[in-house]
């Protein structure tokens, strides 16, 4: 799941930037990697991808500051 994820975001969001790869721990928000419209693009691709529907206080940053924490949600909810 993690290895899916990290994928997406460095091909779709960072746009495959060499100079830039995201890693597990790295923090997506604070860091800047991720701003308010790849949030939407990456909760999408999770809905998708997942066949989940997140809901809107779900959205948070201890569901979502780092790849990791992302796992970590999905995996309480039972998402493969």
């Amino acid at each position: 799941m993690k290895e899916i994820i990290t994928a997406y975001i460095n091909e779709e969001i960072l746009g495959g930037a060499q100079a830039v790869e995201v890693n597990a721990e790295d923090d997506l928000l604070g860091s800047g990697l991720l701003d308010s419209l790849g949030m939407m693009a990456l909760v999408a691709f999770i809905e998708q991808r997942f066949n989940t529907k997140i809901p809107p206080q779900d959205m948070t940053i201890e569901n979502f500051q780092t790849i990791q924490s992302i796992s970590n949600y999905l995996r309480k909810r039972d998402v493969a």
